[in-house]
């Protein structure tokens, strides 16, 4: 499978669905919503391992290391097995799509595992999708935690943990790759789509921007919210984040308290240098908050979120408890 496979490495909220859909709207790609396929394989204990397991997952761990030190090749013997169940996974997704010839996998956690995916696909192709850290950080907040920043930087740094993982990644370029900034693609898609395409050996298909015409959404992980809204690329959100943070001291705060905590040089191998990355505040007013959006998704979330607020000291937190007792109990063997 391995010249037939295509991932996007982006963190979440990047603009990773609107890339997916462009290059799946391409006749020859086929792509499904995020499997997360390797994540899991990642931790197995071999290469790394989860905090807790419902198993003795460092006794697991400790087992597995011995085992593949016994085999004839060692790690390149491990990682044929892993591939071979991943090759299969991959490839008979690919065979229900009859005359598309790659698989295209966007799964943005796959960007914490990358030292991983590089030696199991070391032949695949490999976009890279970067956008404006605190874009990131904004689109986040909005999405998950009703525009809570410091809620969602509590829950997940997500800027700290991505950019220094990808940065290395694009700095050591251990596999095929081509880079695109989410700004770039969205104010000159056909450009970069030609330079993807012609990067992947395939002929460019100018029609692909208008992914709401020719891509067949699944429903699944991904972005539910705004990718939906257009039928193609729009710069819409490109510095909403800017106008947040000019209007709310306390979120410029974080977000400055977050840059400063990112290696300059991997800000910089991102393609938003440290010394301008405030730059867009400077064109940009005090503005109202962003505007919520409300669908079946995000009043879900909000539920959600107030459910789960102060959950453990709250009457229906204890029932939640009980009821879980009750189900574990029934589910026993």
């Amino acid at each position: 499978m391995q010249d037939q496979l295509l991932f996007i490495i982006s963190p979440p909220r990047s603009g990773s669905t609107l890339l997916q859909r462009l290059l799946g709207s391409h006749t020859q790609i086929f792509t499904h919503p995020e499997p997360h396929l390797v994540t899991p394989l990642a931790y197995l204990g071999f290469h790394d391992t989860v905090d807790k397991a419902p198993y003795d997952h460092i006794n697991a761990a400790e087992a597995i290391r011995l085992f593949v030190q016994g085999l004839p090749r060692g790690e390149d013997d491990y990682l044929d097995a892993l591939r071979a169940y991943a090759d299969t996974m991959y490839g008979r997704m690919l065979a229900t799509a009859p005359g598309k010839s790659m698989f295209l996998d966007k799964t943005p956690a796959y960007g914490l595992v990358l030292p991983f995916l590089a030696k199991l696909y070391p032949q695949a192709k490999y976009v890279v999708l970067t956008r404006h850290p605190l874009a990131v950080m904004s689109s986040f907040a909005n999405s998950f935690f009703d525009g809570d920043w410091q809620r969602a930087y509590d829950f997940n740094p997500v800027p700290e943990r991505y950019v220094p993982a990808m940065a290395r990644f694009l700095r050591e370029k251990p596999v095929p790759m081509v880079q695109v900034g989410y700004e770039e693609l969205v104010a000159d898609p056909g450009a970069h789509l030609e330079r993807i395409f012609g990067f992947l050996g395939l002929k460019h298909e100018p029609e692909a921007i208008e992914y709401g015409k020719r891509f067949d959404a699944k429903k699944g992980m991904g972005d539910p919210i705004t990718v939906n809204q257009h039928s193609r690329p729009v710069t819409d959100s490109v510095h909403k984040w800017a106008a947040e943070l000019a209007g709310d001291p306390q979120k410029r705060a974080l977000a400055e308290k977050m840059i400063e905590r990112i290696d300059p040089a991997d800000l910089a191998l991102w393609g938003y240098p440290k010394e301008t990355i405030f730059d867009a505040l400077k064109d940009v007013g005090a503005a109202l908050p962003p505007k919520r959006v409300l669908n079946a998704y995000t009043v879900q979330r909000k539920v959600m979120l107030a459910l789960k607020k102060d959950i453990h000291a709250r009457p229906h937190g204890k029932l939640i408890q009980k009821v879980r007792y009750y189900c574990d109990v029934l589910l026993r063997e």
